[in-house]
């Protein structure tokens, strides 16, 4: 499985971009806020990406962040919400506000998206509020809020790809980051998150 592809921007539209891996374009599609995130045509891009298969089509999803796949794994979980309902949602709100809003009960808010009615609302929220609170927020650490390509994201992915949570791996560099400073770099930040991820 592809979960995660780093290139260049190559293009973008409403809903899709294509990332050029090595002379490779994958067709990506993404959220509002994911696009937003990826900038210009040319920068150099990472997306943490789900391949969705199904009898008629293969399409991989790609996220700014674990934190964003993780949310949109649980959406599509819930019975009416595919792919795209789960990228409405993820474009209407951030992953603090959804988290927030499945904490609080609060279907209104998650209604917000487009093509999201009451009853849709309601359920989503009824059934991820047990799980609200094991998420990580995106914005609950200096990790998440760090630009792409950073050594706490390369940290985090690294962590992931060795089969920790994304929570876990975003709270153990976040912990690594305190530890070593700002100006930390990658294998350092690996090395003790490793420890505090395991401890």
């Amino acid at each position: 499985m592809i979960a995660r592809l780093s290139g260049l921007l190559d293009d973008f539209g409403p809903d899709w971009a294509v990332i050029d891996v090595n002379g490779v374009g994958y067709l990506v599609h993404c959220s509002a806020r994911t696009l937003d995130a990826l900038g210009l045509r040319g920068d150099r891009v990472t997306v943490h990406t789900e391949l969705q298969v199904s009898e008629n089509d293969m399409r991989l999803i790609g996220f700014a962040s674990g934190g964003e796949r993780e949310w949109f794994r649980l959406l599509t979980g819930i019975q009416g919400v595919g792919s795209k309902m789960a990228l409405a949602v993820l474009s209407a709100l951030t992953v603090d506000e959804l988290q927030r809003a499945c904490a609080g009960g609060d279907a209104a808010m998650v209604a917000r998206a487009q093509g999201v009615g009451p009853k849709l609302a309601s359920r989503i929220v009824n059934e991820l509020k047990d799980k609200a609170g094991g998420l990580p927020s995106v914005a609950g650490s200096a990790v998440s809020a760090a630009p792409r390509g950073s050594a706490s994201q390369d940290a985090v992915s690294a962590l992931q790809n060795l089969g920790f949570k994304p929570n876990v791996a975003t709270e153990a560099v976040a912990r690594a980051l305190e530890e070593l400073g700002e100006g930390a770099g990658l294998n350092d930040l690996v090395r003790v998150a490793l420890k505090r991820a395991a401890g």
